[in-house]
């Protein structure tokens, strides 16, 4: 039995802050400074891209999404223009673009100068982001590292003032930790200072919230994915009087589940939403097969907003994302062909029949409403105030999804299931991770997986960021193989990984990583742990590139050598660290 909330656990603090002060601040710089005018908003004439959006789905359209932000904003500039006149000459329009910000952004200006940067897009003052927007007339969407960091607050403003009516991620707010950041009271009333500055525009903002990045990432179940939304609607448009807008599809992989949840979404959704993301973790290393999973949710997406319209643009990853950033002309190409694709299938809609997904739909939302009540109730009995924004943001932080999920999932108890749960409907993200790692386990030759077993190794298994699918698929395999995982944190700092896995008496450390900060965290991790005298295999996988200092290109290259130079061993997958653990038993039973 999972132990109830109580109000002091999830708040140690003697006093929190006052939201209506932070609510008056945002409030208050939006007078000062109020929406820009971009070339989007001119040229279409429109006061919001949300405006936008019901017009094109009112017209039947299915509105393009494409992603960009190179680490310099010149190069970022230029694909602005670039990508949207190679549409344009094509004859196809391109909608909104997603600004992929680096996540040192996500720190206050007087902070960044010497914190680790990753490969996205590095900002100056507010003519960066000016210039950036008046590119091309394309709606400018920030999503990442604005709304939910430390720098929220002054992010949003210049992004408002550059003209963006879309804006993210508050998502990330309840899963992203900035490293060597711990201050999330800080966090959590920039959070509250930057939306309640969206609200008081004379347009209506979006506060745009990617499923797939926050606190509804790891749940098991599609009704408490839908659930999340219903919560942030709580939140930001009845608390503090905002437009909150959603975003999924990064880890919708399977299509049945993907169009149900489209369809749910439908049911529930009070402002247009921002894109439905591509299916990336469809993507592998083999480029033919990936183009394969490319028209298959692109079609899927394009015929859900074409029937039942949320105002989700479709967005067409490039197929090389699954290794690397793509390139302008990669970004271009698989821009065309969406455009393309949903002009041949358009004739084919017609012909659909998904009435199987209308019961399925309906499941998750009531499952979602569910999740929602049991969340409020559940809170209110442990103390925390559901009237004030500030303690729902924080306590849901805190908590956590897994918690969330185990306490107030609609899902029947069920003792032995992840999460203690049935689902009402499973969510196909983390049953693929564990299947992924099964598989790995069944291909490691028997005498090999007795030897590890007999070892009885203990494992820090941790990751330098927020993606944790890595460390999940990691902690599968070792489980399978009685190693002893000893939790190493995600988005931790290596100062801090490097005491805990001394700590508790770690034979190794896993570490999953994707943002570019690889080398220079393994080099950090194998420092501290050299000052404390000791040393451990670690094992490093996942995306293990950066922008090199001084690249023209603003693109990352791999350094795997450069980690194995530290020390490290670099696993393309997993089976390279299985090999080793197998090495390792074998010469310690020797």
């Amino acid at each position: 039995m999972i132990a109830k909330l109580g109000r002091k656990v999830i708040f140690p603090e003697v006093k929190l802050p006052d939201v209506a002060e932070l609510v008056a601040l945002g409030r208050a710089k939006a007078k000062e400074i109020p929406l820009g005018r971009s070339p989007f908003l001119e040229t279409h004439g429109v006061a919001c891209e949300a405006d936008y959006k019901r017009r094109r789905s009112a017209d039947g359209k299915v509105m393009i999404h494409a992603q960009i932000g190179f680490r310099e904003p010149a190069k970022s500039q230029r694909a602005w223009h670039e990508v949207w006149d190679a549409m344009e000459k094509g004859g196809y329009r391109l909608d909104r673009y997603g600004i992929c910000l680096d996540w040192s952004m996500g720190y206050p200006t007087s902070h960044r100068k010497n914190m680790p940067q990753g490969t996205g897009l590095v900002m100056g003052g507010i003519e960066d982001w000016i210039a950036l927007t008046h590119g091309a007339p394309v709606a400018p969407h920030y999503g990442d590292f604005v709304i939910g960091t430390p720098a929220g607050f002054e992010n949003t403003v210049c992004a408002v003032a550059s003209g963006a009516t879309s804006i993210g991620n508050l998502g990330q707010y309840f899963t992203f930790r900035q490293p060597h950041w711990d201050d999330d009271v800080f966090t959590t009333a920039e959070a509250i200072k930057a939306i309640a500055y969206t609200a008081a525009q004379p347009a209506e903002i979006l506060v745009h919230s990617n499923l797939d990045d926050g606190f509804a990432a790891l749940f098991t179940d599609l009704a408490c994915s839908l659930g999340a939304i219903l919560i942030e609607q709580h939140i930001v448009d009845n608390l503090l009087g905002g437009h909150v807008s959603h975003c999924f599809g990064n880890t919708f992989s399977r299509p049945y589940t993907r169009l149900a949840f489209q369809r749910a979404a439908h049911k529930v959704m009070t402002a247009p939403g921002t894109m439905v993301y591509g299916a990336t973790t469809m993507y592998g290393p083999n480029i033919a097969e990936n183009y394969a999973a490319l028209a298959n949710y692109l079609r899927l997406d394009a015929y859900g907003q074409k029937t039942r319209p949320t105002g989700h643009a479709i967005n067409a990853v490039p197929v090389t994302e699954a290794y690397r950033i793509p390139d302008i002309d990669e970004v271009i190409d698989v821009n065309l062909f969406a455009a393309k694709l949903v002009s041949l299938e358009e004739p084919l809609w017609s012909l659909y029949d998904d009435s199987e997904i209308e019961p399925v739909a309906e499941k998750i939302v009531e499952g979602g409403r569910q999740f929602k009540a049991n969340v409020l109730a559940g809170f209110e009995e442990a103390g925390i105030d559901t009237g004030n924004p500030f303690e729902m943001f924080l306590a849901i932080r805190r908590v956590g999804s897994k918690r969330l999920e185990e306490l107030y999932g609609p899902g029947r108890e069920t003792p032995g299931r992840l999460r203690g749960r049935t689902p009402i409907v499973r969510s196909t993200s983390i049953e693929q991770v564990e299947e992924s790692g099964e598989g790995f386990l069944a291909r490691m030759a028997p005498a090999a997986r007795e030897r590890v077993r007999k070892a009885k190794l203990k494992a820090c298994v941790a990751t330098t960021d927020v993606h944790e699918y890595g460390k999940i698929l990691v902690e599968t395999v070792l489980k399978g193989l009685d190693v002893e995982i000893l939790d190493g944190g995600t988005s931790t700092d290596p100062n801090d990984l490097a005491r805990v896995a001394r700590a508790v008496g770690a034979d190794l450390i896993a570490l999953s990583s994707y943002n570019g900060v690889a080398l220079g965290f393994v080099t950090e991790l194998k420092a501290e742990m050299k000052k404390l005298g000791y040393d451990l295999p670690v094992f490093v996988g996942g995306k293990l590139n950066r922008v090199p200092d001084g690249s023209n290109t603003s693109l990352p290259v791999d350094v795997s050598k450069e980690i194995e130079a530290t020390g490290a061993t670099v696993c393309p997958d997993v089976s390279v660290m299985l090999d080793r653990l197998a090495q390792m038993s074998r010469d310690s039973a020797a």
